[in-house]
């Protein structure tokens, strides 16, 4: 999960970057574009894995209620936002979606909730 994290977080710096050329009207580069769609996607996917590996080993090895902890709630809340940024993400990316400021905001959420969230499984270590 930590790479996943770090990948995210990458991904957030990379989107900020092309957020400050949009807003300044300088003209996006399409490498900034580029990574972070390559930083992005292999990101979302790798938190996705990793909150289904969290489920199947809560119910399964430790026997407890999925999502019953602080840190289960927080994961459910982190996971809903990585996908609605993903889901945006990929309609901006085939152009049938121009919601730029939505799909910063759950992204921005969903990086910022998911630091809360790996706080809060230290609780769980045994």
């Amino acid at each position: 999960m930590v790479l996943s994290l770090v990948l995210a977080f990458l991904a957030m710096r990379a989107g900020l970057a092309l957020r400050r050329t949009r807003l300044r009207r300088s003209g996006r580069t399409p490498d900034l574009r580029a990574r972070h769609l390559r930083l992005a996607k292999p990101a979302v996917a790798m938190v996705t894995v990793g909150f289904a590996g969290g489920l199947v080993s809560w119910a399964w090895l430790r026997g407890g209620e999925t999502l019953g902890s602080f840190h289960g709630l927080v994961g459910g809340v982190v996971m809903a936002c990585f996908v609605g940024a993903a889901v945006l993400g990929h309609r901006i990316e085939t152009g049938r979606s121009r919601a730029l400021e939505a799909h910063a905001l759950l992204g921005g959420l969903a990086v910022l909730l998911a630091a809360l969230a790996a706080v809060a499984g230290f609780a769980l270590l045994p």
